[in-house]
C-alpha cells in the first residue's frame, strides 16, 4: 500500500523488455514494491545509483509506458507506522486518462482529463485519485472528464509542472469505492435498493 505523495523523482535509464532501470537516491531492498508514476513494482536489483524493477507483460500493456523514458515519481511501500497524508493507495492502475486542458486560476490550476465511463462511474466529487501516483482530489466531474484543482505546492513538488496537454496518465480510483461497487453489482446479492451512490458517498466521507 502507498499513500499518493511522492518521495522522489527518479530518472529512467533504460527500459528494456521487463526491466526498468532508475537512478535514484532511494535504496529499497530486493522484493521491496515501490510505486513507479502510481504503478506498484518489486525491485530485482540493486545498483549503485539505483535499482532495477520488473514489469509484467500485462502491467505494460494496462499503463501509460510511454511516459517511463525520463523522469517518473517514485514513492516506497507506506509502513503501518506512518502518517497517512494522501489517501490509500494500491499501485494498482485502473485505466489511463488523457489531459486535455490545463487553465491556471487564483488558487491553483485544473488539469481536465479526459477517461474512460468505467473509470468515472468510481469518481465522487471532493473524492480522491491518483493520478501518476499523486494522491489527488476531485473537483467535478464532466460527461466524459475529471477537473483536478491542483494547489500551487503540489504542482511544484510533483512532474504535474511538467506536463502538457495531450500527454496520457495513470490513473487509480480510490480502493474503497471499488470496494463498494463491487459488492453493489455482486450477483451473488440482491442490490440493496435504499443504498444510493450519493448515501455511498456521504458514508466514505465520515471516514
Amino acid at each position: 500500500m502507498f499513500t499518493g505523495l511522492v518521495r522522489e523523482f527518479g530518472k529512467v535509464k533504460s527500459l528494456q523488455d521487463a526491466t526498468l532501470t532508475l537512478l535514484a537516491k532511494h535504496k529499497p531492498q530486493i522484493g521491496d514494491s515501490i510505486a513507479v508514476n502510481g504503478v506498484c513494482l518489486t525491485t530485482i536489483q540493486i545498483l549503485d545509483k539505483g535499482f532495477m524493477l520488473e514489469l509484467s507483460e500485462e502491467t505494460q500493456q494496462h499503463i501509460a509506458l510511454e511516459t517511463y523514458t525520463d523522469w517518473v515519481h517514485i514513492e516506497p511501500a507506506m509502513r503501518l507506522s506512518d502518517r497517512l497524508d494522501g489517501h490509500l493507495v494500491q499501485g494498482h492502475i485502473d485505466g489511463i486518462g488523457e489531459i486535455t486542458k490545463i487553465e491556471s486560476n487564483r488558487i491553483g490550476t485544473d488539469f481536465f482529463i479526459r477517461t474512460t465511463p468505467e473509470i468515472l462511474a468510481l469518481c465522487a466529487p471532493k473524492g480522491s485519485i491518483a493520478v501518476n501516483g499523486i494522491s489527488l482530489t476531485i473537483n467535478e466531474i464532466l460527461e466524459n472528464t475529471l477537473c483536478l484543482t491542483i494547489i500551487p505546492h503540489t504542482l511544484h513538488s510533483t512532474l504535474f509542472k511538467t506536463y502538457k496537454v495531450g500527454m496520457r496518465v495513470n490513473i487509480e480510483t480510490d480502493c474503497l469505492a471499488r470496494l463498494v461497487r463491487h459488492f453493489l453489482q455482486s450477483p451473488q446479492e440482491k442490490p440493496n435498493p435504499k443504498l444510493s451512490w450519493e448515501a455511498v458517498d456521504r458514508i466514505l466521507g465520515s471516514y
